[in-house]
């Protein structure tokens, strides 16, 4: 199956592609942008998880998508829905983002967020989407606010796939469609 493309005023979420890499890498290197997942990547880290996502695409047409800049082609990070883990206290579809730092302030996550629950709700036809954010990363939290999803205090857990630290406290936020 192919990738699905989304497609916004100003961003394109599509496949991964072999020259996304280098951008991709920087932004696993940069501890302000890995600082509520314990440790950054190295590269070969990195390129594992965009073989990973790339791949995860290819065989369900949907997942953690490239997001481009579309004016200027440019690789800015990753947006997209993937499974909840299955170490996680619950299950259902999560949302997320993560964009290198030169993309920040400028409203793109919250975009790329719109078309990501749009599709989840619209095409996927999923009856909800969560995201699962560590407690300290206001940032992340506020994006989630801005896409009209609640935080369920209730749900909230010390994450297991991250390693003991300010970003092992996780909160859920939920939207229902």
């Amino acid at each position: 199956m192919a990738a699905v493309e989304l497609t916004t005023s100003r961003l394109l979420l599509r496949q991964w592609r072999d020259d996304d890499l280098e951008r991709w890498a920087e932004l696993n290197a940069d501890p302000e942008v890995r600082r509520y997942f314990g440790t950054v990547l190295d590269r070969e880290q990195s390129a594992a998880a965009l073989e990973r996502f790339r791949a995860e695409l290819e065989l369900r047409g949907w997942g953690w998508w490239a997001v481009e800049l579309r004016s200027e082609r440019r690789f800015l990070g990753f947006a997209g829905l993937d499974p909840v883990d299955e170490e996680m206290p619950f299950d259902g579809v999560e949302a997320g983002w993560r964009l290198h730092r030169d993309a920040w302030g400028h409203g793109y996550a919250t975009e790329a967020g719109r078309a990501v629950l749009r599709y989840g709700f619209e095409e996927l036809g999923l009856p909800e989407i969560l995201a699962v954010i560590a407690e300290d990363n206001a940032p992340s939290r506020a994006v989630a606010g801005r896409l009209g999803m609640a935080h369920d205090p209730a749900a909230d857990f010390l994450d297991p796939s991250v390693p003991t630290g300010p970003g092992r406290h996780a909160v859920v936020y939920r939207l229902r469609g």
